[in-house]
């Protein structure tokens, strides 16, 4: 595989792990040991465990010891505040011009979403809203709007499936208003309805309330 590939893929391998609780908070990640779980060498695993660091899901003391971060409410209320306004620049600017089979693959996604919630599959749930609100990310283009997201968005994300709960009708309405605005092309009101739902979003370390 070429190296740029390598890097990427072991570097989403281990977000995928410490975001879905395969990694809990506090455990140490040992790079040896990663490198032959993952069938690779020392050199990409390190090189994902600093940009890991760099997200904030996991903590380097240099010469001793890499953990899984635990998860630090104003980090995550930090970073859910980057990716409202990220997502809210992305609606405002693709308002009334995405095509239909995208407004459709939102929709699409929506209902994916909805039967996740219902059937209680909250790893499916994630993955059909994150689609939902890559659309407009995607038709948008901007690059640096991108770079952004994927660094802060695991971290929310994480907080946000150990915290998954409750009744899902709330974020399924408002996705779907989110969706007839954009097709609509209210930028200003699909700007505050992306707004309610990433502040919506829990921040709070489940275990700190037990």
């Amino acid at each position: 595989m070429d190296r740029s590939l390598l890097r990427d893929d072991v570097y989403r391998r281990l977000r995928d792990a410490i975001v879905d609780g395969t990694f809990v908070p506090g455990e140490q990640l040992k790079d040896g040991d990663l490198a032959e779980w993952l069938g690779v060498s020392r050199t990409p695993v390190r090189e994902a465990l600093l940009r890991l660091g760099a997200s904030g899901l996991v903590v380097a003391v240099p010469g001793r010891s890499t953990t899984v971060s635990t998860i630090d409410p104003r980090a995550v209320r930090d970073a859910r505040d980057v990716l409202a306004a990220m997502h809210g620049l992305a609606v405002r600017e693709t308002a009334g011009r995405l095509p239909e089979e995208e407004v459709s693959r939102m929709r699409d996604a929506n209902r994916r979403f909805a039967e996740a919630l219902s059937s209680g599959d909250v790893a499916a749930a994630l993955d059909a809203d994150e689609e939902l609100h890559r659309v407009p990310v995607a038709a948008l283009g901007n690059r640096a709007l991108e770079a952004v997201l994927e660094q802060f968005e695991p971290l929310v994300r994480r907080a946000e499936l150990l915290r998954f709960s409750g009744d899902g009708r709330t974020p399924v309405e408002r996705h779907d208003r989110l969706i007839e605005l954009l097709a609509a092309g209210d930028a200003e009101g699909a700007a505050s309805v992306n707004f309610d739902i990433w502040h919506s979003l829990p921040a709070d370390d489940p275990a700190a309330e037990r």
